[in-house]
């Protein structure tokens, strides 16, 4: 008996660490994956998928923007258009009025006495015709200018609406940009804290040799002005929605660029595609607009299979290979 209980013992002080280790895992375990900080690869990730729905927001607003200010210029239209209409047909109202008045107040009007002083019967009857006639002129013009008010009235109604729901629009993408901008600086913020000083010295080098790229062999005509532009502008920050002069989003840079050598693009990505002319792969030169990313993207090309584009928050102007991604198309400015 007194040999079972020492076994017992035993048994039980060797197992007692082993259950004490098992336990401990059990409850620690957890906690510590629980508490495990991103890596820099993992916060990287997320800027990016963050960036790549900032620029689609950005190029939508640039869009609405652009629709915007014309819808808006086409209500100006309209409400100048509106004035002399509507004081046009205040005028003819004005004249039927007064006709109308003076007859109920039983005064004398020269149009009719005219009409009964007539001695010959023939005469008084062509003058009566010439007076129907009159009223019926007046009557047409306060009809006519009628509809055109009414027409004009109801496009400006159907384009204040348009206005109103871009107005909304551009609103609600512009919460979306400070939504993703807040989530964005936050990430970069423990992207930051994360970071080895390595990895900060190779940023600084890249923004460095963003600087001071070569340029490009001599660019003749308005695309080498263009190409000119952008390789000037190396080095500055993206910044969603702008076009220079201290900062860029994608589109901003391309329409800066061509605008300097004397030729206007919309500030959008796939307004820009629209309203160029296509060209193949093989006949790309420098000057020409390479587009990403379903229109989400453009960068300018410069030569030797390279473009310079505003890439994403947190990023500057830089050079990059012209299959940085697969392109969607490409087109020719000018």
């Amino acid at each position: 008996m007194f040999a079972q209980r020492r076994w017992l013992r035993a048994l039980t002080s060797g197992w007692k660490p082993l259950l004490v280790g098992i336990v401990a895992v059990g409850i620690f375990a957890p906690a510590t994956a629980a508490l495990a900080t991103p890596s820099a690869q993992d916060v990287q990730q997320q800027i990016t998928d963050q960036s790549t729905k900032l620029e689609k927001i950005v190029e939508q607003y640039n869009k609405v923007n652009e629709e915007l200010k014309a819808n808006q210029a086409a209500v100006d239209k309209i409400n100048a258009d509106l004035k002399p209409l509507e004081a046009e047909l205040s005028s003819a109202s004005q004249n039927i009025d007064e006709i109308a008045a003076e007859a109920y107040k039983g005064a004398p009007l020269a149009r009719l006495s005219s009409v009964f002083e007539a001695g010959d019967p023939s005469t008084m009857v062509n003058r009566l015709v010439t007076l129907d006639q009159i009223t019926k002129y007046q009557n047409g013009q306060v009809k006519n200018y009628t509809a055109a008010k009414n027409k004009t009235d109801a496009d400006k109604a159907k384009l204040d609406k348009l206005v109103a729901d871009q107005t909304a629009q551009q609103k609600s993408l512009e919460g979306q940009k400070n939504q993703i901008v807040s989530d964005l600086a936050r990430l970069d913020a423990l992207k930051k804290q994360i970071t080895t000083a390595q990895q900060r010295a190779a940023a600084a080098a890249a923004a460095a040799a963003a600087k001071t790229a070569s340029p490009p062999p001599y660019v003749a005509g308005k695309a080498g002005i263009a190409v000119k532009f952008a390789y000037a502008q190396l080095g500055k920050p993206y910044v969603w929605a702008a076009d220079g002069p201290n900062s860029y989003d994608c589109s901003g840079l391309t329409m800066a660029a061509w605008r300097a050598a004397g030729v206007t693009l919309p500030h959008n990505a796939e307004m820009q595609y629209n309203a160029l002319r296509h060209i193949s792969r093989s006949a790309l030169q420098p000057g020409d607009l390479v587009f990403y990313s379903s229109l989400g993207h453009v960068a300018i090309y410069v030569g030797s299979s390279q473009v310079i584009h505003a890439p994403t928050f947190g990023d500057v102007v830089k050079v990059s290979s012209v299959d940085m991604m697969k392109p969607y198309g490409y087109a020719r400015p000018g």
